[in-house]
């Protein structure tokens, strides 16, 4: 349309393989203008006028329908496990960040996180750049390999491929600014920067949810000294409004937890981090000295603009799944089982998926 990226408006990112559908605001154009976009695989349609763009964080949820295919059980087994998961979710499942929020075929985002929070931007930028994983094809690997051993930025721009633009734009900052490991990283997109990070206290988080399930601590329950949110007008976690539990409040938090208005929490790390007390904190705290996180780095001195106060995320998932069950159209002789539920922003699909497929 040659304008600006400024005029669009969006209010998160969709999976890279699904059908997707999202509202999206772009100012000043016509409906005429509109319908002169040609562009493979995607589809306009002209919802109207508003007076304010449609921002990041203007997202409420998502709606998925997702279908699983290939599965190897009677359609009678299929139909009676999926029945009984579902029974079983109807309280809410545990509310783990997904495996693509870390990087789904090179796992690596939280480890260029846990780098930047130690203030070692050198590990942080040649982690991103130049650490091989095995999924990726033997050309990535070498020229990985390559730059890693060497750190030869300059004959690594000759072997990386052009799709890797993020490492090449960082490369080529290298060259022209050797040791200059923050400036590499500030070529990158101010979303991709604060992602490292984020990845990171995510992948506390994750820890942190494992290690309650672990002890017999329950996600549908609070305890004295948990820090709970409230459910907002829309019906979602606001993880703005937080009490503290303690024993004089316990059966009234535990009873607004049951009727789906209250959720415990925990932490994700930043440099004022508010811990929970008790048996919860005490999970916590544990999980923080074993990782040997230091919740100070999380200002960034090097990058303060991607400090990082840290904040409670609910610990649980609330959904009402849907499910059908029915002969594999792709794969002869196999079952397939199509999901439909809805869940709030910030909460991943594949989470939900697990707690079925692990049973499929």
């Amino acid at each position: 349309m040659r304008i600006s990226q400024q005029r669009f408006g969006w209010a998160g990112t969709k999976d890279k393989r699904a059908l997707t559908k999202q509202k999206i605001s772009i100012w000043d154009i016509s409906e005429e203008d509109l319908s002169r976009i040609s562009l493979k695989d995607v589809e306009f349609r002209s919802l109207g006028r508003s007076n304010k763009k449609i921002s990041l964080g203007d997202l409420w949820g998502n709606r998925f329908k997702i279908t699983i295919r290939d599965i190897g059980l009677s359609q009678d087994e299929t139909l009676s496990r999926v029945k009984a998961i579902t029974q079983e979710l109807l309280r809410g499942a545990p509310n783990f960040f997904g495996v693509q929020r870390f990087g789904e075929l090179r796992p690596v985002t939280h480890v260029v996180g846990e780098a930047i929070a130690r203030g070692n931007f050198r590990d942080a930028a040649l982690t991103y750049i130049a650490r091989a994983f095995p999924d990726e094809s033997e050309e990535i690997k070498k020229a990985r390999r390559f730059v890693q051993d060497t750190g030869d930025y300059k004959e690594g721009l000759n072997l990386y491929p052009l799709r890797l633009q993020f490492e090449r734009a960082m490369m080529n900052h290298l060259i022209a600014y050797p040791d200059d490991y923050t400036g590499a990283f500030k070529k990158l997109s101010p979303k991709l920067q604060a992602m490292f990070l984020h990845a990171y206290q995510s992948y506390i988080f994750n820890i942190i949810l494992s290690r309650r399930i672990a002890s017999g601590l329950s996600i549908h329950e609070a305890y004295d000294g948990d820090i709970v949110c409230f459910k907002n007008e829309m019906g979602l976690p606001d993880t703005s409004r937080l009490q503290k539990v303690t024993k004089d409040n316990l059966d009234g938090i535990n009873n607004l937890i049951n009727r789906g208005r209250a959720f415990a929490t925990a932490p994700l790390v930043g440099y004022e981090t508010q811990f929970a007390e008790g048996a919860p904190g005490e999970i916590e705290r544990a999980v923080v000295r074993e990782l040997n996180v230091e919740p100070e780095g999380f200002k960034v001195p090097a990058m303060p603009e991607l400090s990082s106060r840290g904040l409670r995320r609910e610990i649980i998932l609330s959904f009402k799944p849907e499910f059908s069950v029915a002969e594999d159209d792709v794969n002869a002789g196999k079952i397939k089982v199509t999901l439909e539920f809805s869940l709030q922003k910030g909460s991943y699909a594949t989470t939900v998926l697990r707690e079925y497929m692990k049973k499929l």
